[in-house]
């Protein structure tokens, strides 16, 4: 088996990244540390740019679509990492999971419908309700005792039955905060689902991000009823850092769904799939699994270690445990700095650039997201730049 070095720094500020390369048309400091957008400063598995490479070498980069090899291998890993064997026909590739999510919105429910998203959380799904002219209904996370998010199912039948929801979108494991749903929780979620008649859309794009002690649970096959009225997006995209690539795979078991699904994609044009994009996602799927192990344990290391730094020299600032996902959630409340003074400080004193948590929603307000999918020589440096900028003004303040 070959051993991959994720600790090696690429430096991407000379290519089109937007974590890396806009930070003047972003307003920020040329010196910062990017740690923000969702993608991580890893190369892919050898296998996916070999088979990137050979597509180029062929020449021709005509009209495609996916054929039998492209279903097996989408299929084969559902099959071996999470025990869920879909059939071919369920399958709709499309860009990505972002436009997958208005397409369905759209396809699942009428203008002005209402439609339930789980806050803090991806804020596209907010977009996707609100550009779409949908109604839409926020229920608040519940943060426990052991500072994990926990779904308010309270509140959620509350919402349902009040707000009359048609539509559920579910981030799986959750984005931001890292909280991987047990079985348990899913299936206490359907319930209330099928006793409302709310339809889901399941965005499990995270979920081969999961570390020991959990385990990602798929949602269609937990309910027979259930999977009858929902959507899963999944996409080869983070879990092999191939998101400009632009390939999702939908998965819509309910034929009548599947027809308004693909019925509002044709009408968006987007409904050709990248040729270069199948060929890199059938070799990650097919090629990638050693990589991947080796990432998670990589990953889990860096979530422990900035864990671990801030437990021992930031005690006021605080992170969500990470069940899954690099996408770490920190809590700056301790500060005590409102959401623009922090995003001001973070960038100009520290010079760290982290997703501002007040654009994920009811819960975000003094806090940021953290990607830690980056070689751990650069998460030190950024923690070690945190902790000189707030050690001084603490002592401003003092």
């Amino acid at each position: 088996m070959k051993l991959y070095d994720f600790d090696k720094y690429i430096d991407r500020t000379k290519t089109t990244s937007i974590k890396h390369a806009f930070k003047e048309e972003y307003h920020v400091p040329a010196d910062v540390i990017p740690l923000w957008v969702a993608d991580m400063d890893f190369r892919s598995p050898d296998e996916v740019c070999q088979a990137v490479e050979e597509a180029g070498h062929f020449g021709i980069f005509g009209y495609s679509s996916p054929k039998e090899d492209y279903y097996h291998a989408v299929i084969n890993w559902l099959t071996r990492r999470h025990n869920w064997t879909p059939k071919e026909d369920w399958l709709i590739c499309t860009p990505g999971v972002v436009c997958a999510i208005s397409i369905a919105v759209k396809a699942l429910t009428a203008p002005g419908d209402a439609v339930m998203i789980m806050q803090p959380v991806y804020h596209p799904f907010k977009n996707a309700v609100v550009r779409n002219e949908r109604t839409l209904v926020e229920n608040p996370l519940l943060l426990g005792e052991d500072h994990r998010f926990y779904m308010d199912f309270e509140k959620i039948e509350a919402q349902f039955a009040k707000e009359k929801v048609k539509l559920l979108i579910l981030c799986t494991p959750h984005n931001p905060g890292g909280r991987v749903w047990t079985k348990e929780e899913l299936e206490r979620l359907i319930d209330l689902c099928l006793k409302y008649q709310v339809k889901v859309i399941a965005d499990e794009i995270h979920h081969d991000f999961v570390f020991p002690g959990h385990k990602h649970t798929e949602f269609a096959p937990l309910n027979k009823d259930m999977q009858e009225n929902c959507i899963i997006c999944t996409a080869p995209s983070k879990t092999f850092n191939i998101a400009g690539l632009g390939l999702s795979n939908i998965f819509i078991p309910n034929k009548e769904l599947r027809t308004a699904f693909q019925k509002e994609l044709d009408c968006t044009g987007l409904d050709i799939v990248n040729l270069v994009s199948m060929e890199a996602c059938k070799a990650a799927y097919s090629h990638g699994e050693d990589w991947l192990e080796q990432l998670l344990i990589y990953i889990k290391q860096n979530s422990d270690y900035v864990q671990n730094f801030l437990a021992e020299n930031l005690p006021q600032i605080t992170m969500m445990p990470l069940d899954g996902t690099y996408l770490a959630w920190l809590d700056f409340s301790g500060l005590q700095m409102s959401q623009e003074a922090l995003n001001d400080f973070l960038l100009n004193k520290a010079k760290i650039w982290l997703n501002s948590g007040d654009i994920f929603g009811m819960g975000g307000e003094g806090h940021m997201r953290l990607n830690i999918g980056c070689p751990r020589s650069v998460l030190e440096r950024a923690m070690e730049q945190l902790n000189i900028s707030v050690k001084e003004l603490l002592h401003t303040l003092s």
